[in-house]
C-alpha cells in the first residue's frame, strides 16, 4: 500500500473548491505540497493550512499553461524533496455562450488551462519521475467529457482531451500511474457560475444547475477530495490509462 508520507506532490487549482480540499487532505496523510492557483493571496492562505497540518508546503501564482510556471512548480517539488508526481485540476467553464457566441480568448483559456496545463505539467515532471521509477500523474476530468450540452462545449472538449491525455500518457509511461478522475458533481464556483451564466444556452443551464442545487445532490469538495486520496493511498496504478469515477465503482 502506497504511502504519502514525506512525498511531495504539485497540486494545481489549489486555491479553492476541490484543489484547496486536496490540499488538506493530502497534508493531513503527510504530503507536503506544491500549490498552483492564479490568485497569490489565496494560495498563501493554502500553504499555510497546509504547514498548519504539520507538512511542508510551497506555491507558485501563475498560469500553468505556461511552460514557466510548469517548470517552476516542478522546481519546487524538487526543492521540498522526494518529488512523486502532480494531480492537475485547475479548469475554467466559462458556462454559457454557444460555441459561436464564445470569443476566442475564452476558448484558449478554457482549453489551456485543462489541456495545455497538463501537457507542461507533463513536459517538465515526467523526465525527474522517470529517474525514480514511481510516481503519479492525475488529471482532473469531468463527465462532461462524454454528452454535449449546451453552453459548456469548450470545456467538454477540453476535459475530453486532457482524459486523453491521461491515458496517453499511460501507454508511453507505463511505470507511472497515469489517470483521470472524475470528482462528480461538487459544490464549487463552476456550479455557481453555471447557475448564473449568460449566453445563448443560459436558461438551460440555469434549470440543470439550479436543480442540482434544489435536489441537494451536491456533494462537498472534501469528499470529492477524500475518494481521489484513497485511490492514492491504496492502489493508484489499478487505475492508470483509465478514467476513476467513483459512482461507477
Amino acid at each position: 500500500m502506497p504511502n504519502l508520507s514525506g512525498k511531495t506532490l504539485i497540486v494545481t487549482g489549489a486555491s479553492r473548491g476541490i484543489g484547496r480540499a486536496l490540499a488538506l487532505g493530502l497534508a493531513e496523510k503527510g504530503a507536503n505540497l506544491v500549490l498552483s492557483a492564479r490568485n497569490q493571496e489565496l494560495l498563501a492562505s493554502a500553504a499555510a493550512e497546509v504547514e498548519a497540518r504539520g507538512a511542508k508546503a510551497a506555491f507558485h501564482a501563475g498560469d500553468v499553461a505556461s511552460g514557466q510556471t510548469a517548470e517552476q512548480l516542478v522546481k519546487l517539488a524538487l526543492e521540498l524533496g522526494n518529488f512523486y508526481g502532480f494531480i492537475h485540476n485547475a479548469g475554467v467553464l466559462h458556462a454559457g455562450p454557444l460555441l459561436w457566441e464564445m470569443p476566442e480568448n475564452l476558448w484558449r483559456e478554457v482549453v489551456d488551462t485543462s489541456l495545455t496545463g497538463g501537457y507542461q505539467l507533463t513536459r517538465h515532471a515526467l523526465p525527474h519521475l522517470l529517474q525514480s521509477g514511481d510516481g503519479v500523474a492525475v488529471f482532473v476530468g469531468s463527465g462532461a467529457a462524454e454528452y454535449n450540452l449546451p453552453g459548456i462545449g469548450a470545456y467538454a472538449v477540453a476535459k475530453a482531451a486532457e482524459e486523453h491525455l491521461a491515458r496517453q500518457l499511460a501507454a508511453e509511461a507505463p511505470m507511472i500511474a497515469s489517470f483521470a478522475f472524475r470528482p462528480g458533481v461538487v459544490d464549487t464556483g463552476m456550479q455557481e457560475q453555471a447557475r448564473h451564466a449568460s449566453g445563448g444556452a443560459a436558461a438551460q443551464l440555469q434549470q440543470i444547475f439550479g436543480g442540482y442545487k434544489e435536489k441537494g445532490v451536491l456533494i462537498s469538495p472534501e469528499r470529492a477530495a477524500e475518494y481521489l486520496i484513497q485511490v492514492l493511498l491504496a492502489d493508484p496504478h489499478r487505475y492508470s490509462g483509465k478514467v476513476y469515477d467513483w459512482r461507477k465503482e
